[in-house]
């Protein structure tokens, strides 16, 4: 029975029952031509997370694998899918009559399976009873990785299968088959990703043109999300509003805004859907920058468009990666920082003093699209594999781009103080690194650019309208704020 925290959701967004039924049924198709040919995949919704009692709740999230193949927003519900004939069975309780005096009435579970294109209904109870005859018949059991304890532990209870027999039924021919129909994103997933992309630019231009000095990244962070949930939105990830930006994941707010500094917002919406945008801005809270960071921008500005120039269906976004950190190399050494042959200094890995993360990500249902799965299974697929030198090996996206597939581009340029201590007590790279320089510039710290962009076939598209980042249109936004 579903508690009071579960029946505040209601189903607002759906694509029509026959997206999910193809759906399920191109997933049975891959798994057959697999090899698996029987059996039955277990797909559990999720359920409530607690914060501190049971009815108060972190907001509800569904499973990004549930939204796509059945699309029910709506917690504690099970999916058995035959692998032999692709026949989906839901599990879900209606609501009871008390339910329905805090919650107002509710659609039957038979009535919201029929969104999904699902007839056969059975309580939760009757979970136990159908594993219990596909054990009977030798039948397998196939599941994709858990990341939520809570999750492992609410299926062994709903179908008695034990946390080890659930653990040993995660299947690798299951997460392929998965990532294979997810990652090539249909028309109206890419029209979903438009909306998430625009009112992503909606928050970060909301920002852009009021921060003031004197404001606090509590004001800047909360301006964010009443621009997304303005248009009806949520965040598709904790902001990022900070004048360090050299600590790559800083959620700290914890700070005041004054003249001089840089202001880099990391943020994104997520649509009614569930789909994802993901934009990195980096501005001054003056007019304009000044000469060192002005410097260091238009470098910025140019590895972007090396970057994104690069892209091409059929190609690595591993070389598309190096094609962004060959840019930076040869702008840092015009500038003064790095010396010697850029191309050997990029791959010797002395470049990533400066950019030691990966130029970006797969974005969909997920902001890092299925990680859930598992971040080199999606990123490098089967033939790849992840590098161990540093800053390369931060790369989460790697394998060949093909047409369908939405990624990010987010190329950064940092001055981590102690990173930069380090390397020169090290003495690393001193052939292309001139340190003496660097000290003139390493509390500079730290600037990104993103934008997410979609593979055609015939070249790479940005998402969303024309936001203009370059350091003449920034300083235009922040001169007339």
């Amino acid at each position: 029975m579903l508690t009071c925290q579960e029946l505040k959701h209601t189903i607002l967004f759906m694509f029509e029952p026959t997206v999910y039924q193809e759906r399920r049924s191109r997933l049975v198709e891959r798994l057959q031509r697999a090899g698996v040919t029987s059996g039955i995949v277990l797909f559990p919704s999720n359920g409530e997370s607690p914060i501190n009692y049971p009815d108060n709740c972190y907001p509800f999230r569904q499973d990004s694998n549930w939204l796509y193949f059945v699309g029910l927003n709506v917690p504690n519900m099970l999916l058995m899918l035959d692998v032999s004939d692709g026949k989906p069975t839901l599990f879900a309780d209606d609501i009871t009559m008390d339910d329905m005096i805090w919650t107002g009435p509710m659609e039957s579970v038979a009535d919201l399976a029929r969104k999904s294109g699902i007839t056969d209904v059975q309580p939760l109870g009757a979970a136990s009873s159908r594993v219990e005859v596909a054990i009977s018949r030798r039948e397998s059991f196939y599941c994709l990785p858990f990341y939520r304890a809570e999750t492992k532990e609410r299926l062994s209870l709903l179908s008695g299968l034990s946390p080890r027999q659930l653990e040993a039924s995660i299947s690798a021919e299951l997460v392929d088959a998965v990532i294979s129909i997810r990652e090539i994103k249909e028309p109206r997933e890419i029209a979903e990703l438009e909306k998430a992309v625009v009112v992503s630019e909606a928050m970060h231009q909301a920002l852009l043109k009021q921060i003031r000095p004197g404001w606090t990244g509590y004001e800047a962070a909360a301006l964010v999300q009443y621009e997304a949930q303005k248009h009806g939105c949520g965040l598709s990830f904790a902001t990022i509003a900070t004048n360090h930006g050299e600590t790559l994941h800083n959620h700290s707010y914890d700070y005041v805004a004054k003249d001089g500094d840089l202001v880099l917002l990391d943020a994104g919406a997520e649509v009614e859907s569930g789909y994802a945008g993901d934009l990195t801005t980096t501005f001054p809270v003056g007019k304009s920058f000044d000469s060192h960071q002005a410097q260091i921008y238009d470098l910025l500005c140019n590895v972007f468009l090396d970057a994104t120039s690069a892209l091409a269906p059929g190609k690595k976004f591993i070389d598309v990666h190096r094609a962004a950190c060959l840019s930076l190399a040869q702008g840092l050494k015009e500038i003064g920082i790095m010396k010697g042959d850029p191309s050997m200094a990029v791959e010797c890995g002395a470049h990533a003093l400066f950019f030691p993360h990966g130029l970006g990500h797969m974005i969909g249902l997920d902001v890092h699209d299925m990680e859930a799965l598992g971040e080199d299974r999606v990123g490098y697929g089967k033939t790849m594999h992840r590098s161990e030198q540093f800053g390369l090996s931060a790369l989460r996206l790697a394998k060949e781009l093909q047409p369908g597939m939405v990624h990010s581009m987010e190329p950064g340029i940092y001055f981590i103080p102690g990173l930069i201590e380090k390397w020169e007590r090290d003495n690393a790279f001193p052939e292309f690194i001139d340190y003496n320089e660097l000290r003139r510039w390493k509390d500079l710290g730290g600037m990104r650019m993103e934008e997410d962009w979609l593979m055609t076939p015939t070249g790479a598209r940005r998402l969303g309208p024309a936001f203009d980042k370059s350091r003449k249109a920034i300083e235009n936004w922040r001169s007339r704020a």
